[in-house]
């Protein structure tokens, strides 16, 4: 199992900011990263649907030998972990509880404003898990749908998204939060525009970074943990335009996105991790 890869998806490139994590703690891991580009992004999409294509992933992760499964994807987080856990027989991790954890950590009077699509907003899968570990948290939700577009666009500042922005934003703030969840695995890459809105006193929490932890402790509980002293291998699928995969890919990971191998789900390519 220790030398098996660590597969990771989501419905295009923002679960690129897991792998980045991923990679800064657990280097000497292969990675499998899949996009879902062709039907992202998932959050206007239907809870039921999404499910499905998250079990769609997951069998073909499977046919690569993946030790381990991120739902790097807030979406389908919301839409399939819970399903996903209880039915497969490797650890499947996603990205809500572990951001809800940091959020809490860092919240001082303990009012959390929470983004996301409209798929994680409406799941209440934020709310209810800060509210499970801290029945006094008051939740302040908001859906930012058009903030997946402009990323996937590479759209990050300029007047137009300032304006949408604070349209999302404002009344957060206006709440008095101390601390803001990033409900979005793209949001990341607007990270300076949202916290220009809510203020410098305002935390920002993105998941991935709990998320790597999250995963280095199951792979060190369960004795997974990659030892050989040479670096992970990784490979990056897309499902959609491999050359604009790879672009945006860049953008959120850097150079190690080298190449982008476009997939269908009924033909895998080889990798090989020898």
């Amino acid at each position: 199992m220790k030398n098996m890869p660590i597969g990771v998806f989501d419905s295009g490139v923002g679960g690129l900011t897991v792998v980045r994590s991923l990679i800064d703690r657990l280097p000497r891991e292969h990675i499998i990263y899949l996009g879902d580009d062709a039907r992202g992004p998932y959050g206007p999409r239907d809870p039921e649907e999404v499910r499905r294509f998250a079990r769609e992933i997951i069998d073909c992760m499977l046919g690569f030998n993946v030790k381990l499964v991120v739902i790097a994807c807030n979406s389908a987080t919301a839409a399939a972990l819970e399903e996903a856990q209880r039915d497969y027989n490797i650890p499947v991790v996603g990205v809500i509880l572990p951001g809800v954890r940091a959020a809490l950590g860092r919240s001082r009077n303990r009012r959390i404003g929470v983004t996301g699509t409209v798929l994680t907003i409406a799941s209440g899968s934020y709310e209810r898990a800060i509210r499970r570990l801290d029945p006094r948290a008051e939740v302040f939700s908001r859906a930012c749908p058009e903030f997946v577009d402009f990323v996937e666009r590479g759209e990050v500042d300029g007047e137009h998204i300032v304006e949408i922005a604070k349209g999302y934003l404002a009344p957060m703030a206006g709440a008095g939060v101390d601390t803001v969840i990033l409900g979005c695995t793209h949001y990341p890459m607007l990270v300076e525009l949202i916290q220009r809105i809510v203020g410098d006193g305002v935390a920002l929490i993105s998941s991935a970074d709990e998320t790597a932890e999250e995963v280095e402790d199951i792979l060190e509980r369960l004795g997974w943990v990659r030892n050989d002293n040479s670096v992970g291998r990784r490979y990056f699928l897309a499902t959609g335009d491999a050359e604009r995969f790879t672009e945006l890919g860049q953008m959120f990971l850097g150079p190690e996105v080298k190449e982008v191998i476009e997939v269908s789900f009924d033909a895998r390519p080889e990798l090989s991790f020898d």
